[in-house]
């Protein structure tokens, strides 16, 4: 593949996905500074994945793979960071973010305290949350994950109870 093709193909990923990888980064992470840090990686990969994208799985698929795989890699190393950083941890000098005139702040809080229920999930249960939510098919999600459509059922249904028991106050407003 072409400079000009990969550079093409890399910017119509980032604005035609972005929502789906910034969904992963979201599930995976618990800080702004670390949002930041996982989506950087996120876009490192999927530049350096595109050379072995060959076009047989829906680009979508490629993209919850490449993030997925990244977000999982990026937890293993993340209590080694945590330990090294926890001293500018303790100064957070990011500019708090401004919610718009049409943000609802309760909305807000329901969302993040989805997000955070999520990431108390095993990996493999928060990947599923996630693509599951954003309404992929069974079949979409095996492919992603390597597991049988079956066994997405049967997960699913044990992941809604764990999350409903996480969120009982708050489910009924999701």
């Amino acid at each position: 593949m072409r400079a000009e093709e990969q550079e093409s193909l890399f910017h119509r990923w980032l604005h035609d996905h972005i929502g789906l990888m910034l969904k992963v980064v979201r599930s995976s992470t618990e800080t702004p500074q670390d949002r930041e840090d996982l989506f950087q990686e996120v876009l490192v990969q999927l530049w350096s994945s595109i050379a072995n994208f060959r076009g047989d799985a829906k680009e979508t698929t490629w993209i919850y793979r490449v993030s997925f795989n990244t977000a999982l890699a990026w937890r293993r190393g993340e209590r080694r960071r945590r330990v090294r950083h926890a001293e500018f941890l303790k100064y957070d000098t990011t500019a708090k973010v401004q919610m718009g005139s049409t943000d609802v702040p309760a909305q807000h809080e329901m969302i993040d305290k989805l997000y955070g229920a999520i990431r108390q999930l095993p990996q493999v249960d928060s990947s599923l949350a996630i693509m599951h939510l954003d309404g992929l098919s069974y079949q979409e999600m095996a492919e992603v994950l390597g597991i049988s459509e079956n066994y997405i059922g049967v997960k699913l249904n044990r992941i809604r109870k764990q999350l409903s028991e996480k969120l009982q106050g708050v489910s009924d407003e999701l």
